[in-house]
């Protein structure tokens, strides 16, 4: 259907009545999402799709396809370039299933929250069907599946090593990472001619290559940083067969991450291989000033219209949260080892300026159903807004994997100025009556800056401050690359302070995670005691999932922890799994059987009683009997 005249830019088309609304006989490219079409910059695939239109090529949206045959990629014909093909912006097995493997609830990106929307294994299924579709259009893959999925890697959900998504996917092309750069170099150079066997050096792309090709990787190898030669990994056979080949694949793989030394990687597949190029560098920050510039203020000024797309009529749940937010800033240096973000989105922070995060104020002030109330003002982390390394150079040469792990760096500067003048800034915006922080604060970094404490206590919670220690135990927030539990409190106090000095009754909200590399039920017990002591009972717990890349998914795995080639308990089972979540609710009635099967098993009977010091009271008659009933109904 052509656009309605209420919306203020024309969506990407979705259909060939929206392209002959345009005048156009044939796309370019066409994108193929997971995720509902929300012409909102917080959705992947259609940022990519808006980037591309901006630079003048002729995009098209196929979203949350029927997969059951190629006829649905056929809607807008064959595109001139290629097919780019996304999940969406989550793994599609991680969408679906829970640490319990258990099928979700809810899809958040899709209407009404309904699952079944898209198939496992999404960006697999969609390049299948795409090259049913057209055998001779070039398939590209990106998004964060494709990208987390690159090399072999374990896929928790069928619990083994899967290899390379490129060589299931049967595709011309991954491009990893953020991909507004390597995207924009392979469509402008197919553009000019070039075939996509030809583009073969762009940064931040994947590609497959034969056994003679490998071979000569393989005689001559990198063997230090500095020599750009390429990084050979364990092979997917190795890895598949010993699993401490699995960890050093994974240290040497985190190793070429940063876009200032990474070498190219490759990583043989039988007789084939695949061979990454070097990470794409990060975009800069506000206009950019370089020629041909890739900067983030460009990404925040193409003309969404930050709705759903009108063919839908029930509401987007991720929609609904990200609405009527505002992302400051993209990359992550803390370098957690069980999250995606550092890994996904890099580790150099890339912020918008000022002047982009008004005009996007001013835009939400022109949606119909804003009411003056910005829900949050953030990004992957609420406070890394501008933070940098004090020198260039260091950054580029530096192999650390986090800047705040085992402390924080000498040379990252953490000066809060530049965040709080744009907290200030935003909140003084005519029509803005509200502007909450909901993304988590590195409290690390926020215990140095008392007056972005003060700043974020006084205007900018509302009541409940979401941060994230996730453990209590020393050797488990080694195994997170977390800082202590002290630095943690010690920014709880200042919260304190400064929510009373703003005459504000306020609270922080802890998140923590159970079953993660490093953690046993005796780790969980004390964190169960902080809780306790703490007068904490929180409501919302991770179970830890591994998912694919993830240093700390190497852990689970092959048992070993890769950047120190160390043992690594982990709670394998899904059975010890619920019972060292369990223990983090041990104040819930509900949980209390399994708390005692747990302190039972730790061999902490002592924590079983009614006095201060217990966690959960004895089994009571009536428990006991029900829990008989049970087992007699088992047995039968």
């Amino acid at each position: 259907m052509a656009t309605p005249a209420r919306f203020l830019h024309p969506f990407l088309p979705t259909t060939r009545a929206d392209m002959e609304a345009r005048g156009w006989d044939q796309l370019d490219i066409i994108i193929v999402s997971g995720d509902a079409y929300v012409d909102h910059p917080a959705f992947g695939p259609v940022l990519i799709a808006r980037f591309l239109e901006g630079r003048g090529f002729k995009v098209g949206i196929i979203a949350q396809p029927d997969w059951h045959s190629a006829d649905p990629f056929k809607v807008l014909g064959k595109p001139r370039l290629f097919f780019g093909v996304a999940a969406g912006n989550l793994d599609s097995m991680l969408n679906r299933l829970t640490a319990q493997k258990k099928n979700r609830s809810e899809d958040q990106y899709s209407p009404g929250g309904r699952t079944n929307c898209r198939p496992d294994r999404a960006t697999i299924v969609y390049a299948q069907r795409c090259r049913e579709a057209y055998p001779d259009v070039p398939i590209i893959l990106g998004g964060i599946e494709a990208s987390l999925r690159r090399i072999a890697h374990y896929d928790y959900w069928s619990d083994k090593v899967r290899r390379s998504i490129l060589f299931d996917a049967k595709a011309d092309l991954l491009i990893f990472g953020m991909g507004e750069r390597p995207v924009w170099e392979v469509a402008d150079r197919m553009r000019r001619g070039e075939r996509i066997d030809q583009i073969r050096d762009v940064r931040g792309t994947a590609y497959l290559i034969n056994d003679a090709e490998m071979k000569v990787h393989e005689a001559d190898p990198a063997k230090r940083a500095a020599d750009r030669k390429t990084v050979v990994l364990p092979s997917y056979e190795e890895v598949i067969a010993d699993k401490r080949a699995f960890a050093v694949m994974t240290r040497d793989f985190q190793m070429e991450t940063n876009p200032g030394n990474a070498r190219p990687v490759a990583q043989r597949h039988g007789n084939r291989a695949i061979y990454m190029n070097s990470p794409a560098q990060p975009l800069e920050d506000g206009v950019g000033t370089s020629e041909g510039a890739v900067a983030m203020d460009e990404m925040y000024d193409l003309p969404f219209n930050r709705v759903p797309h009108p063919m839908y009529k029930e509401r987007i749940p991720a929609y609904e949260t990200v609405k009527h937010s505002i992302v400051l800033m993209r990359g992550c240096f803390g370098g957690c080892t069980f999250c995606s973000i550092t890994e996904h989105e890099g580790r150099v922070i890339q912020s918008r300026s000022a002047e982009s995060v008004l005009r996007e104020v001013r835009a939400l002030r022109r949606m119909g159903d804003f009411r003056g109330t910005i829900t949050d003002l953030g990004g992957p982390t609420a406070n890394m807004y501008k933070l940098k390394c004090k020198s260039e150079d260091i950054e580029r040469r530096c192999r650390k994997l986090s800047c705040v792990h085992p402390g924080v760096c000498e040379n990252l500067q953490t000066d809060h100025g530049p965040l709080i003048d744009v907290m200030r800034q935003v909140r003084e915006e005519e029509g803005v009556k509200h502007v909450f922080i909901a993304s988590g604060v590195r409290y690390d970094l926020a215990e140095r800056s008392p007056e972005y404490v003060k700043e974020l206590a006084a205007h900018h919670v509302g009541g409940q401050l979401s941060v994230a220690p996730e453990h209590v135990s020393p050797r488990v927030l080694e195994k997170m690359k977390k800082p202590g539990i002290a630095s943690f409190e010690r920014f709880q106090h200042m919260f304190a302070c400064a929510s009373e000095e703003a005459g504000k009754e306020q609270y922080d909200i802890p998140y923590f995670i159970s079953g993660h590399p490093g953690s046993a039920l005796e780790d969980m017990i004390d964190l169960a005691l902080w809780l306790k002591q703490n007068g904490k009972r929180p409501r919302q717990v991770q179970d830890f999932i591994p998912t694919p890349m993830a240093v700390a998914t190497a852990m689970y795995y092959s048992g070993f922890d890769p950047l120190k080639m160390e043992p690594v308990y982990t709670a394998r089972g899904l059975r010890e799994k619920r019972l060292q979540k369990a223990l983090l609710l041990y104040w819930n009635p509900e949980q209390w059987p399994l708390v005692r099967e747990a302190l039972e098993q730790a061999g902490r009977k002592d924590l079983i009683g009614r006095g201060p010091s217990a966690l959960v009271p004895p089994e009571s008659a009536g428990e006991a009997e029900r829990r008989r009933r049970a087992e007699e109904r088992r047995s039968n």
